[in-house]
């Protein structure tokens, strides 16, 4: 079979080829999956740079943490899977941009056929991200307001609309004034541009000077500083990634740290996926990972954690696929299409 892997660290476009490997048997507990599509979402890269945390690969290394695949075998002592089925694959080690991937029988979960393949395999880490962190990490009330920066970006729309659907108010943050209107006909109630001033100072010219409650964050570096002066005094944020590879400075400011009691937190859905059923997220009757696709499944088919299907490429194209995920303002989530 061909699979993506990469001998070591570093640019994406530089370091993944195309491998020839034996198609991987099951063992215990396992199935095989023949891989339909696999999403290029940025905690891959960064994966692939050795950026990612929690997850260490062994080289060399396979790539693509989730996808949509169908059964195509089974091993011993798994329940609930058979031959020929479709399902979403969470392959927490990576390598889903492969033809066929090996993962354990726990991490694959059939999925309702009016969900299409490409929402499907982009199921996981957009969706449960916007979900966990607005609706129950955060907890944000109706009529609050959430500020969130990376706003045009796949997972910033979701956002939006699922605060619109669950009536938050939203600032969003963007590098382009051009991108502006198309999220404000998603939803978005205000929308900043980066590099139009401090955005603690456009935040506080919208809302007024106490600031938001709620925030959150993918950048880090001076926009995630600036996202954090924004909070007010009891104010909670996520950070949930550093595309700018630098720090946040929150010690600078005196009326910020001698003040009040502003929260900033680390949100990593690897930290919250295993943790779930002791979160008090969900009801306690049933398992919660189950629980938390429902209600994915339930806002895919409303129309708001969708995600917008883009160009899809083969293994032999790997890095063009990865230059165009990076592109700026390219169009819809770029796709592998192994098979």
């Amino acid at each position: 079979m061909k699979a993506i892997r990469f001998p070591h660290y570093g640019e994406p476009a530089d370091v993944l080829t195309v491998t020839e490997l034996p198609v991987p048997q099951p063992g215990a507990r396992e199935v095989r999956l023949k891989i339909r599509f696999s999403p290029i979402n940025p905690s891959d890269l960064l994966y692939v740079r050795g950026h990612y945390s929690g997850v260490t690969p062994h080289f060399p290394a396979g790539a693509g943490f989730e996808g949509v695949a169908v059964v195509d075998a089974v091993g011993p002592d798994v329940e609930g899977l058979s031959v020929g089925q479709r399902v979403f694959a969470r392959n927490s080690a990576g390598g889903n941009w492969a033809q066929y991937a090996v993962v354990p029988a726990e991490k694959a979960w059939p999925v309702p056929d009016d969900v299409p393949d490409e929402q499907t395999a982009s199921f996981m880490i957009n969706p449960a991200t916007a979900l966990l962190m607005v609706r129950h990490v955060l907890a944000v009330p109706r009529g609050e307001w959430l500020l969130q920066s990376a706003a045009s970006g796949e997972l910033g729309r979701m956002i939006i609309r699922l605060a619109k659907h669950d009536g938050i108010k939203t600032i969003n943050v963007v590098r382009r004034r051009d991108a502006a209107q198309e999220l404000t006909d998603l939803g978005a109630d205000a929308v900043i541009v980066s590099g139009e001033g401090p955005i603690d100072e456009q935040v506080h010219n919208i809302v007024g000077p106490q600031g938001v409650g709620f925030a959150i964050d993918p950048v880090a570096g001076q926009i995630g500083t600036e996202i954090f002066r924004s909070l007010s005094e009891d104010g909670h944020m996520l950070l949930y990634g550093s595309l700018s590879g630098q720090g946040i400075s929150v010690g600078d400011d005196p009326r910020l740290t001698l003040s009040g009691r502003r929260t900033l937190e680390v949100y990593w859905l690897g930290y919250w996926l295993p943790r779930l059923d002791k979160s008090g997220f969900f009801a306690p009757d049933r398992p919660a990972i189950p629980q938390l696709i429902d209600e994915i499944i339930e806002l895919i088919r409303a129309g708001i954690l969708n995600t917008s299907p883009g160009e899809k490429f083969g293994l032999d194209d790997i890095r063009t696929a990865v230059t165009e995920a990076e592109s700026a303002g390219h169009d819809g989530k770029v796709f592998l299409a192994p098979n």
